[in-house]
């Protein structure tokens, strides 16, 4: 009787261990746990394709197009189209909706009848400006207070400033220029510049200053790759991407991207590329650009700066 029992009670057992084995690897939703996603459709990334028009910001465009040309590389069956013509083609064409990102020197909000309520800022990058002159003019620091006598046309030699006998030959940007916008501001107190040669992309700026004695133009710090042109430091301030970041080098502003209402599909795609780590901490600094993330101070649309 008792072999009996114990017989009963050993094939009660193994029937339990049985049935535990084939029941061990479900999950208690009955799912089997440790189950490869990529198993799963629904899990895969669909693959990119499809346009996109980027426009604007001409200071911009040498980061943004390099991105893109990247971007590209990785998703074949994207086409992206960089073009430049300014901080306020840019902002009005997005906003238009005649391309799916306007790229800006400036907010939104600064420029006169752009919808800026209707548009989402995304901040992708910092960018550090300054005052860039021929070689020969024979100067390479200013005071802020003569800078704006140059600009407004008070000084009009540079052997005043103790650089060469030159005639001061001033190179502009356009009115619709955020790159203009931001010098004015934060460069020149917001002065008007006297007249002067005018010219709409920041790589003709540097060819003019280059080939011109006497000539004083602005630029971002991505066109100073060679000697052909002197970054002047302000107020025995470097322009360097420590004093930006600092807050000590005046001049800088945010690189926007703006779309019209919230990012979607492939224009979220490409956003989300600008800001990962591999453009944020290789490519920036390869094109002249300064990352958000390191900025240790921070601006608001009407230009005050704090600590962040």
């Amino acid at each position: 009787m008792k072999s009996l029992k114990k017989f009963s009670l050993l094939t009660l057992l193994t029937a339990l261990i049985i049935f535990s084995a084939a029941c061990g690897g479900k999950g208690t939703n009955g799912s089997k746990e440790g189950t490869d996603k990529k198993d799963n459709p629904a899990q895969k990334t669909e693959e990119l394709s499809g346009s996109l028009v980027i426009s604007g910001s001409s200071a911009m465009q040498p980061l943004v197009a390099a991105a893109a040309e990247e971007f590209m590389a990785e998703n074949p069956k994207v086409d992206i189209q960089v073009n430049a013509g300014g901080s306020g083609t840019g902002l009005s064409q997005v906003a238009e909706g005649s391309v799916q990102i306007g790229n800006s020197d400036v907010f939104a909000e600064e420029k006169e009848g752009v919808p800026a309520d209707q548009l989402v800022d995304h901040k992708v990058a910092v960018v550090g400006m300054t005052a860039a002159v021929n070689p020969k003019v024979g100067i390479k620091d200013i005071k802020k207070e003569d800078l704006i006598k140059v600009f407004t046309g008070k000084i009009t030699n540079w052997k005043e400033l103790g650089g060469e006998n030159q005639k001061i030959v001033l190179v502009n940007r356009p009115d619709s220029s955020g790159t203009r916008a931001v010098f004015n501001q934060f460069a020149l107190d917001g002065a008007t510049p006297a007249e002067g040669i005018t010219e709409d992309s920041s790589n003709t700026v540097k060819k003019i200053i280059s080939e011109t004695e006497g000539a004083i133009g602005y630029l971002a710090f991505s066109y100073f790759t060679d000697d052909s042109v002197t970054p002047l430091a302000i107020d025995g301030v470097k322009p360097t991407e420590e004093n930006v970041q600092s807050g000590k080098f005046p001049i800088w502003a945010y690189q926007h991207s703006y779309t019209k209402g919230e990012a979607e599909g492939l224009a979220k795609a490409f956003l989300d590329y600008l800001m990962s780590d591999n453009i944020q901490n290789t490519l920036l600094k390869e094109q002249g650009y300064l990352p958000v993330t390191k900025m240790k101070v921070e601006r608001d649309a009407k230009g005050n700066q704090k600590d962040i």
